[in-house]
């Protein structure tokens, strides 16, 4: 790489994963942008940060808002003027989500809103910027829940948890990973989905078996990798199945 640095954008990172990733990335010497919708607990984190000696500030960035996600586009071109790595780690859950056949569609569509659409919105706005990077990364925080391999396994550990909405939005942003990673392989910017494990955070109650450095390590490691493969699914076990 012939940049002295990286400016990483991170999205929901106000807390758990996102934040444990600002945090390493901070250390290995990335430029951090935490992206958080809520700008007091945006900032909060960013001094986090800073208390450690990273550099970082806040980027407030709403995925359900157009308006904010093209603010925060405009935002990062004139400070930063280039992006190398995008992070897209902000994702809900609902407690009305469930299975097929009974899940609330209002529910559904709140969780694609963010999960999906939000990231695929805030993607598109930030590829220009990407693309003046001499080797950018774009690295979308998915699930094994997304697999649609998994889920059809009745023997899989987690064969039980089908959440319609969850899943469901998570199975579509690996579709828009390997449409992505097809399309900017000429551009030389690499696309992922990173499987973090379960992982303890807000979104499950704190009940995940993982910590949150474990959780970081694959997305971690894909920030800071030099060259590779595209359109991948990883996890830091391996390869995950589409």
């Amino acid at each position: 790489m012939t940049q002295q640095h990286r400016i990483t954008l991170i999205t929901g990172a106000n807390k758990g994963i996102g934040l444990e990733v600002a945090r390493q990335l901070g250390h290995a010497g990335h430029t951090i942008l935490l992206g958080a919708r809520d700008a007091g607990r945006g900032q909060a984190a960013v001094d986090r940060l800073r208390s450690e000696d990273i550099e970082a500030r806040l980027v407030s960035i709403d995925l359900g808002s157009s308006e904010s996600i093209k603010a925060a586009a405009a935002d990062i071109e004139r400070r930063e003027g280039r992006l190398d790595v995008l992070v897209n780690n902000a994702a809900i859950v609902d407690p009305a989500d469930g299975p097929a056949g009974a899940a609330d569609l209002a529910a559904v569509r709140r969780i694609f809103d963010t999960n999906f659409f939000g990231t695929v919105e805030a993607t598109q706005a930030l590829i220009p910027l990407l693309r003046k990077s001499d080797a950018a990364r774009i690295i979308n925080v998915s699930s094994s829940l997304g697999s649609i391999a998994l889920n059809a396994d009745p023997d899989w550990e987690y064969a039980a948890v089908k959440y319609l909405g969850y899943n469901g939005s998570k199975a579509a942003l690996n579709l828009f990973t390997v449409i992505l990673a097809a399309e900017l392989k000429d551009a030389g910017i690499r696309v992922h989905a990173v499987n973090p494990g379960y992982t303890a955070t807000d979104l499950n109650g704190n009940s995940g078996h993982q910590t949150l450095a474990e959780g970081a390590q694959e997305i971690v490691r894909l920030a800071q990798a030099e060259g590779g493969e595209t359109g991948t699914f990883t996890s830091k076990d391996g390869t995950e199945p589409w």
